[in-house]
Formats: structure tokens, sequence, C-alpha cells
């Protein structure tokens, strides 16, 4: 499936949209070049689960925990990880399985341990169509 938007809001209102069906176990796996939307759709997923403090991508700590919503939301941005066994260390199963919401930006980084229930969104810009052009190809499965 593509959704194809045109404005950081646009973007942030399609992560509200998944957010807004989002239940217990689900997890979102965002991919895509800096500057993509990735954070901008985690925030809208972390807005429809109802989280009030501000979401910003955990690049240094790798992970954030938000637990005010309906739902906890667990924000993970891999970047930085260099093998996916470091995220055993972290204790990751425990989050990928747990009774929140996973968003993980690059988890190209750590696919060998992404469950096969995952949502995958690659995020893609075309300047032709504008800056703030985004298309977003949706996926489900194992990566």
């Amino acid at each position: 499936m593509i959704k194809e938007t045109f404005s950081d809001k646009e973007t942030f209102e399609y992560g509200y949209e998944l957010g807004s069906k989002a239940s217990a176990g689900d997890i979102f796996c965002l991919d895509g070049d800096l500057g993509t939307g990735k954070t901008v759709i985690a925030k809208g997923i972390a807005a429809a689960l109802g989280v009030k403090e501000p979401v910003s991508s955990p690049t240094f700590t790798v992970i954030k925990e938000y637990t005010d919503g309906r739902l906890p939301f667990y924000h993970f941005d891999v970047y930085r990880i260099e093998d996916p066994s470091e995220m055993e260390e972290i204790g990751y199963d425990d989050y990928f399985f747990g009774n929140g919401v996973t968003v993980i930006e690059w988890s190209d980084m750590i696919k060998e341990i992404i469950p096969s229930n995952a949502v995958k969104l690659r995020l893609k810009k075309d300047a032709s169509k504008g800056f703030d052009y985004r298309c977003i190809e949706m996926t489900y499965g194992k990566l």
C-alpha cells in the first residue's frame, strides 16, 4: 500500500491514523533516509495513543518509554546499533512482545530480530513533487 503526503501535517496525520487503530503488541518499523519523516510518523502514532509528553527520536538512548496513553508507547531509534545482539542488553523482547505499541526507527539495522507480524513503513522523498512530499510504502510481515 502506498500513501503520499505533501506536508509534515499530513505525515503526522497518517501516523495518527495508524496509532488510532493500533493495539497491544503492534510493531511499526520506520525506514528511510534522514529527514524523510520517520519521527513525524512516530509522533502521530504517539499522539493517537494519548501520549502527552513531547516525543523525540531516542537516537542516543536507543529507547524511550511513554506510559501516559491508552497503551504504553515504546519508541526505538536503532541507528547506532552495530549488531542486533546489542538489542538483547536492552531487553528488546519485553517491548516487542509486551502490552504496548512499538515503533522502531531504522529497523533495517536489526531486521534479523524483527517479528514477522511487524508493519514496515518505508519513507522516501521526491524533490520533483515538492520539498515536503513523502511516499510511504507499507508492507506487512517479515522484512
